[in-house]
């Protein structure tokens, strides 16, 4: 079977390769095929007239980098294909750290692979750097590097960014958690007599650097206080609000305690969203999180779930409802989808017998849950032909309150404006609007009117107790057309 040996040439001089790996590039029949050929070790065996041919050219002819190391990986089996002799392909450093082209070479099965050599050039950035690794590190590449694979609270070493675009687009990556004037260090043939380490803000990293096959780049472990925004530290500072030396009122809650404080951040960001005030409803829906987080903590010190189990929960669920997106299934539109959620949704409880209408919680507000009611009934078919019916209905509840309220049956009255309300939640889910949401815009709109009207009275030195109706009137008709012209603007 054909056959490729990849020598790794280490971290930069030709004193750091072994002995074996010398002899076998000094005795070579042929060239070499390498990589690259910007590499010390290559200008040192090259003064001992070892040959080398190199795939920089395809650098040149490929946009993206995943399309050299495939351009490489192929043109190498087709070498071996055609060639007797074992072919010699040599990589800077060691062929397991950081190198594309060994994993893809390992991957495939046409040509057998060998691996020799190389010293890796972690210890000696290591050493560069005077850490210890036990601390904990991460060390990533810079030409694959994302945003959410990265851990700050480590040292965090980028290997292979080579020049200042690479280095652009890991300055614009890390810009997006740390600050512009943070520092870190651009580390060039750590270990060789070459060695170089410049200190630079990540502001300036792209415009200090330089090209070289051998630049790796060092953010040293972000300060707590830089990360405030990730979902980590807010987890911590969760649980050292519930811990022994945690604040007291945090301390105290249950899932009880915590219910309509719950509710009311739910409100609070409706509120916000009605009011399309960015910020607001980014504190609103920092609120809410944090009764998630409150919450899934206190499961956690019960010893019955953390905020692990919520997330595996609903990650699994959003996969599972949504083969359209994370398998092969199809839909038409958005009813599809809705459908094929409800039959999911019934799949996963298994054989458990549910009522249609079991689901709708308790503490739903009526409203909201006489919308729900007749959207669940409505779906297996259990609705008016059409909307002409839902009027008539609602006008013949109309007549029922009036004749309850002719016969002062206070119960009855009661009775009867439930079901206008409820035939009005109906009616509403007939033209897409959620009542709750329309009742919410209802009760905004006059208790802005209703303020105007206090306002002008206060500003002519009146009160309710010495102005006619017919001037509040006015005053509410005026409150109107104001409104209406702040929206028009």
């Amino acid at each position: 079977m054909s056959k490729i040996e990849i020598i790794g040439l280490g971290a930069g001089d030709l004193d750091q390769l072994p002995f074996g790996v010398y002899k076998k590039l000094i005795q070579a029949p042929g060239p070499v095929l390498t990589r690259t050929i910007d590499h010390p070790v290559i200008t040192e065996l090259q003064k001992e007239e070892v040959s080398f041919a190199s795939f920089d050219h395809l650098y040149e002819e490929e946009e993206g980098f995943a399309a050299v190391y495939e351009r490489i990986v192929a043109e190498l089996i087709h070498q071996a294909k055609k060639d007797s002799e074992t072919i010699l392909y040599a990589v800077p450093g060691h062929p397991m750290l950081a190198e594309k082209t060994t994993q893809l070479l390992l991957a495939q099965t046409e040509v057998e692979i060998s691996l020799l050599g190389g010293q890796s050039y972690l210890d000696d950035l290591f050493t560069a750097m005077k850490i210890d690794p036990i601390e904990g590190f991460q060390f990533v590449d810079g030409t694959d590097l994302h945003r959410d694979q990265l851990n700050l609270k480590n040292h965090l070493f980028i290997c292979q960014v080579y020049d200042a675009f690479i280095a652009s687009e890991v300055k614009l990556t890390l810009l997006e958690d740390l600050p512009a004037e943070f520092e870190v260090y651009i580390v060039e043939a750590a270990g060789s007599v070459n060695e170089q380490i410049v200190k630079v803000t990540l502001e300036e990293l792209d415009q200090k650097m330089w090209t070289s096959n051998l630049i790796s780049v060092y953010v040293p472990p972000v300060p707590d206080e830089l990360l405030h925004h990730t979902f980590s530290h807010f987890r911590q500072v969760m649980q050292t609000l519930r811990g022994p030396d945690g604040c007291p009122w945090d301390k105290k809650q249950t899932h009880e305690s915590l219910r309509y404080h719950t509710i009311e951040e739910v409100y609070e960001l409706i509120d916000a969203i009605d009011a399309e005030d960015d910020d607001n409803i980014i504190e609103e829906l920092g609120d809410l999180l944090m009764h998630v987080l409150l919450h899934s903590q206190i499961g956690e010190d019960n010893g019955y779930f953390s905020i692990d189990d919520v997330i595996l929960s609903i990650t699994n669920k959003m996969i599972h409802r949504h083969p359209h997106v994370f398998s092969n299934q199809n839909v038409e539109d958005a009813n599809q989808v809705e459908k094929n959620w409800e039959e999911l949704k019934r799949e996963e409880k298994g054989h458990q017998r549910e009522l249609l209408l079991d689901g709708i919680p308790n503490h739903l507000p009526s409203l909201s849950a006489a919308y729900k009611i007749t959207k669940k009934a409505a779906k297996v078919g259990f609705e008016w032909e059409d909307v002409g019916g839902v009027w008539d209905k609602l006008y013949e509840e109309i007549e029922e309150v009036k004749e309850a309220v002719r016969e002062k049956n206070a119960d009855e009255v009661e009775d009867e404006i439930g079901d206008v309300l409820f035939v009005l939640a109906n009616l509403s889910r007939y033209y897409n609007v959620h009542p709750e949401i329309a009742l919410n815009r209802a009760n905004n709109k006059f208790k802005y009117r209703f303020g105007y009207i206090e306002d002008k009275l206060l500003e002519n030195n009146l009160s309710f107790e010495n102005v006619s109706l017919e001037q509040m009137d006015d005053y509410w008709n005026e409150a109107k057309q104001v409104k209406k012209e702040e929206e028009n603007k």
